[in-house]
């Protein structure tokens, strides 16, 4: 079984596939772990998210670490933990939340904007920051918030993030990304999937 600190030095992007349907997942999870994704983010407001999530997890566990996004209760990390799933992301810090992924042991990224939230967040066991949204956390404030989190802990921005964009926030100190709508939208084909996802494993720095 695939650790987090394994798969995010592989490839330090997390593929968000909101609005993704159960009879379409593996397809488009087998061109994102073929071109290198390690790391797979399931929406639960997405189309019988759990199912999708199940049948990733059975699939592909091996080779990724497969989970939940927008999470924000302790009873859906409980569903998750049902499916198969291993991977808790919410787009904001809760306490139910943190505890019951953390008694779990499923890897947590919760959503945080300010230092505050960042040092809360660490405190309530993440093992990464999602910088979110993005668009709102250029790389200067990317950059402030590096000089006070602990190098150890991984920042990923989310929101908005397109190859073009990768570098300057590498260049501040971001980790990583949480790739959505860029890399995936409901109704486009698997081997666009595929194309989007080499495009961004192609701008990662080395």
């Amino acid at each position: 079984m695939m650790e987090f600190a394994t798969a995010f030095k592989a490839c330090p992007l997390v593929a968000i596939l909101r609005g993704i349907r159960p009879d379409e997942a593996l397809a488009h999870v087998g061109e994102l772990v073929g071109a290198g994704f390690t790391l797979i983010e399931v929406p639960l407001n997405s189309p019988a998210a759990l199912e999708s999530i199940a049948a990733l997890s059975a699939a592909f566990g091996t080779r990724a670490i497969i989970g939940a996004g927008t999470v924000l209760t302790a009873t859906d990390v409980e569903t998750v933990v049902k499916a198969g799933g291993r991977l808790i992301v919410a787009p904001n810090i809760d306490p139910g939340v943190a505890a019951a992924t953390r008694a779990a042991g499923l890897v947590y990224g919760p959503g945080v904007a300010t230092p505050t939230e960042a040092f809360a967040a660490i405190h309530a066991g993440a093992h990464f920051l999602k910088l979110f949204p993005a668009e709102i956390i250029p790389p200067v404030a990317v950059r402030a918030l590096r000089a006070v989190i602990p190098a150890s802990v991984p920042m990923l921005a989310v929101g908005g993030i397109s190859p073009a964009t990768m570098a300057p926030y590498f260049a501040a100190g971001a980790s990583g990304f949480g790739l959505g709508s860029g890399l995936y939208r409901p109704g486009q084909s698997a081997a666009s999937t595929g194309t989007q996802a080499r495009d961004y494993i192609a701008a990662l720095p080395g």
